[in-house]
Protein backbone atom coordinates (compact mmCIF):
# COMPACT_ATOMS: atom_id res chain seq x y z
CA UNK A 1 0.00 0.00 0.00
CA UNK A 2 1.41 3.45 -0.84
CA UNK A 3 2.44 5.64 2.06
CA UNK A 4 -0.40 7.86 3.22
CA UNK A 5 -0.05 11.54 4.10
CA UNK A 6 -0.42 11.35 7.84
CA UNK A 7 -2.43 13.76 9.97
CA UNK A 8 -4.14 13.25 13.32
CA UNK A 9 -7.41 12.93 11.40
CA UNK A 10 -6.12 10.31 8.94
CA UNK A 11 -4.64 8.24 11.77
CA UNK A 12 -7.91 8.46 13.70
CA UNK A 13 -9.95 7.46 10.64
CA UNK A 14 -7.71 4.46 10.04
CA UNK A 15 -8.06 3.45 13.67
CA UNK A 16 -11.83 3.83 13.50
CA UNK A 17 -12.02 1.55 10.47
CA UNK A 18 -9.84 -1.03 12.20
CA UNK A 19 -11.90 -1.19 15.39
CA UNK A 20 -15.08 -1.64 13.38
CA UNK A 21 -13.44 -4.44 11.44
CA UNK A 22 -11.53 -6.24 14.19
CA UNK A 23 -13.09 -4.99 17.43
CA UNK A 24 -12.09 -2.22 19.80
CA UNK A 25 -10.17 -4.65 22.01
CA UNK A 26 -7.90 -5.47 19.06
CA UNK A 27 -6.83 -1.91 18.31
CA UNK A 28 -3.05 -1.63 17.95
CA UNK A 29 -0.65 0.92 16.60
CA UNK A 30 0.90 -1.79 14.46
CA UNK A 31 -2.40 -2.50 12.68
CA UNK A 32 -2.98 1.20 12.09
CA UNK A 33 0.53 1.66 10.70
CA UNK A 34 0.07 -1.32 8.39
CA UNK A 35 -3.27 0.07 7.18
CA UNK A 36 -1.63 3.42 6.40
CA UNK A 37 1.49 1.93 4.80
CA UNK A 38 3.95 3.42 7.28
CA UNK A 39 6.21 2.27 10.08
CA UNK A 40 4.68 2.38 13.56
CA UNK A 41 6.99 5.15 14.92
CA UNK A 42 5.64 7.52 12.24
CA UNK A 43 2.26 7.49 13.95
CA UNK A 44 3.59 9.05 17.13
CA UNK A 45 4.15 12.37 15.37
CA UNK A 46 0.38 12.64 15.11
CA UNK A 47 -1.01 10.80 18.17
CA UNK A 48 0.88 10.53 21.43
CA UNK A 49 -0.04 6.95 22.32
CA UNK A 50 -2.48 4.14 21.66
CA UNK A 51 -4.61 5.51 24.51
CA UNK A 52 -4.66 8.90 22.78
CA UNK A 53 -5.72 7.25 19.53
CA UNK A 54 -8.46 5.28 21.29
CA UNK A 55 -9.77 8.48 22.84
CA UNK A 56 -9.76 10.28 19.50
CA UNK A 57 -11.78 7.41 18.05
CA UNK A 58 -14.19 7.69 20.98
CA UNK A 59 -14.69 11.42 20.40
CA UNK A 60 -15.31 10.81 16.71
CA UNK A 61 -17.77 8.04 17.50
CA UNK A 62 -19.79 10.02 20.04
CA UNK A 63 -20.00 13.02 17.70
CA UNK A 64 -21.29 10.84 14.85
CA UNK A 65 -23.63 8.99 17.21
CA UNK A 66 -25.03 12.29 18.49
CA UNK A 67 -25.66 13.42 14.91
CA UNK A 68 -27.44 10.15 14.09
CA UNK A 69 -29.81 10.42 17.07
CA UNK A 70 -30.47 14.13 16.48
CA UNK A 71 -31.26 13.63 12.81
CA UNK A 72 -33.52 10.65 13.51
CA UNK A 73 -35.77 12.36 16.05
CA UNK A 74 -35.87 15.80 14.42
CA UNK A 75 -39.46 16.81 13.73
CA UNK A 76 -40.84 13.84 15.67
CA UNK A 77 -42.34 13.53 19.14
CA UNK A 78 -43.37 10.90 21.65
CA UNK A 79 -43.71 7.36 20.30
CA UNK A 80 -42.49 8.27 16.81
CA UNK A 81 -39.36 9.96 18.19
CA UNK A 82 -38.63 7.02 20.48
CA UNK A 83 -38.92 4.49 17.66
CA UNK A 84 -36.80 6.58 15.27
CA UNK A 85 -34.09 7.36 17.83
CA UNK A 86 -33.94 3.76 19.01
CA UNK A 87 -33.56 2.48 15.47
CA UNK A 88 -30.83 5.05 14.78
CA UNK A 89 -28.92 3.84 17.83
CA UNK A 90 -29.36 0.21 16.80
CA UNK A 91 -28.20 0.95 13.26
CA UNK A 92 -25.14 2.90 14.41
CA UNK A 93 -24.03 0.11 16.74
CA UNK A 94 -24.62 -2.52 14.08
CA UNK A 95 -22.61 -0.58 11.48
CA UNK A 96 -19.90 0.74 13.83
CA UNK A 97 -19.57 -1.72 16.71
CA UNK A 98 -15.93 -0.95 17.39
CA UNK A 99 -16.34 2.80 17.34
CA UNK A 100 -19.39 2.60 19.60
CA UNK A 101 -17.40 0.42 22.00
CA UNK A 102 -14.63 3.04 22.01
CA UNK A 103 -17.11 5.77 22.85
CA UNK A 104 -18.75 3.66 25.54
CA UNK A 105 -15.35 2.92 27.10
CA UNK A 106 -14.43 6.61 27.28
CA UNK A 107 -16.97 7.40 29.97
CA UNK A 108 -14.58 9.49 32.05
CA UNK A 109 -13.31 12.73 30.46
CA UNK A 110 -9.60 13.43 30.58
CA UNK A 111 -10.29 16.99 31.75
CA UNK A 112 -12.76 19.88 31.55
CA UNK A 113 -11.80 20.65 27.94
CA UNK A 114 -12.13 17.08 26.71
CA UNK A 115 -14.08 17.20 23.40
CA UNK A 116 -15.94 14.04 24.37
CA UNK A 117 -17.91 16.06 26.94
CA UNK A 118 -19.94 18.13 24.43
CA UNK A 119 -20.39 15.07 22.20
CA UNK A 120 -21.90 13.03 25.04
CA UNK A 121 -23.96 16.03 26.15
CA UNK A 122 -25.46 16.23 22.66
CA UNK A 123 -26.48 12.57 22.84
CA UNK A 124 -28.16 13.14 26.21
CA UNK A 125 -29.82 16.33 24.97
CA UNK A 126 -31.35 14.51 22.01
CA UNK A 127 -32.80 11.78 24.23
CA UNK A 128 -34.05 14.39 26.69
CA UNK A 129 -35.76 16.24 23.82
CA UNK A 130 -37.42 13.00 22.76
CA UNK A 131 -38.66 12.37 26.31
CA UNK A 132 -40.35 15.78 26.45
CA UNK A 133 -43.07 14.33 24.27
CA UNK A 134 -44.03 12.05 27.16
CA UNK A 135 -44.45 14.99 29.57
CA UNK A 136 -42.54 13.34 32.40
CA UNK A 137 -41.82 15.41 35.46
CA UNK A 138 -38.21 16.39 36.05
CA UNK A 139 -37.74 13.82 38.83
CA UNK A 140 -38.55 11.00 36.42
CA UNK A 141 -36.43 12.13 33.46
CA UNK A 142 -33.07 10.87 34.71
CA UNK A 143 -34.60 7.46 35.47
CA UNK A 144 -36.11 7.34 31.98
CA UNK A 145 -32.78 8.27 30.38
CA UNK A 146 -30.98 5.52 32.29
CA UNK A 147 -33.66 3.00 31.37
CA UNK A 148 -33.43 3.88 27.68
CA UNK A 149 -29.64 3.69 27.66
CA UNK A 150 -29.66 0.34 29.46
CA UNK A 151 -32.29 -1.25 27.24
CA UNK A 152 -31.08 0.05 23.88
CA UNK A 153 -27.39 -0.43 24.65
CA UNK A 154 -27.99 -3.96 25.87
CA UNK A 155 -30.14 -5.05 22.93
CA UNK A 156 -28.00 -3.43 20.26
CA UNK A 157 -24.63 -4.59 21.55
CA UNK A 158 -25.92 -8.13 22.01
CA UNK A 159 -27.27 -8.10 18.46
CA UNK A 160 -24.00 -6.72 17.06
CA UNK A 161 -22.09 -9.49 18.84
CA UNK A 162 -24.38 -12.19 17.45
CA UNK A 163 -25.92 -12.81 20.84
CA UNK A 164 -29.45 -13.65 19.66
CA UNK A 165 -29.50 -17.25 18.43
CA UNK A 166 -33.22 -18.10 18.69
CA UNK A 167 -35.15 -18.40 15.43
CA UNK A 168 -37.62 -15.64 16.33
CA UNK A 169 -37.20 -12.42 14.34
CA UNK A 170 -34.77 -10.00 16.00
CA UNK A 171 -36.60 -7.12 14.29
CA UNK A 172 -39.86 -8.27 15.88
CA UNK A 173 -38.15 -8.47 19.28
CA UNK A 174 -36.78 -4.96 18.87
CA UNK A 175 -40.20 -3.59 17.92
CA UNK A 176 -41.75 -5.40 20.89
CA UNK A 177 -39.18 -3.83 23.23
CA UNK A 178 -39.77 -0.33 21.87
CA UNK A 179 -43.54 -0.73 22.24
CA UNK A 180 -42.98 -1.95 25.81
CA UNK A 181 -40.80 1.07 26.61
CA UNK A 182 -43.35 3.38 25.00
CA UNK A 183 -46.20 1.97 27.10
CA UNK A 184 -44.05 2.25 30.21
CA UNK A 185 -43.21 5.89 29.54
CA UNK A 186 -46.87 6.73 28.98
CA UNK A 187 -47.75 4.89 32.20
CA UNK A 188 -45.11 6.84 34.10
CA UNK A 189 -46.76 10.06 32.95
CA UNK A 190 -50.06 8.96 34.47
CA UNK A 191 -48.60 7.45 37.66
CA UNK A 192 -47.85 9.53 40.76
CA UNK A 193 -44.18 9.93 41.66
CA UNK A 194 -43.20 7.48 44.41
CA UNK A 195 -40.46 8.37 46.86
CA UNK A 196 -37.58 5.92 47.11
CA UNK A 197 -37.72 6.11 50.93
CA UNK A 198 -40.55 4.78 53.05
CA UNK A 199 -42.36 7.11 55.46
CA UNK A 200 -41.25 6.94 59.07
CA UNK A 201 -42.90 3.99 60.74
CA UNK A 202 -43.98 2.45 57.45
CA UNK A 203 -43.93 -1.29 56.71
Amino acid sequence: MPRARLTPLSVTEAGAAIVDEFGFANLSMGLVAERLGVKTPALYKHVTSQADLAHRIAVRAMAEFADAIRDAIQGRAGSDALAAGAQAMRTYIREHPGQYAAGDAASRPTGPDDPIIPAVERVVASWAAMLRGYHLDSAQEVHALRMLRSALHGFSTLEAAGGFQAHASVDDSFTWMINFLDHGLHAATRAPTVSATSPSGGH
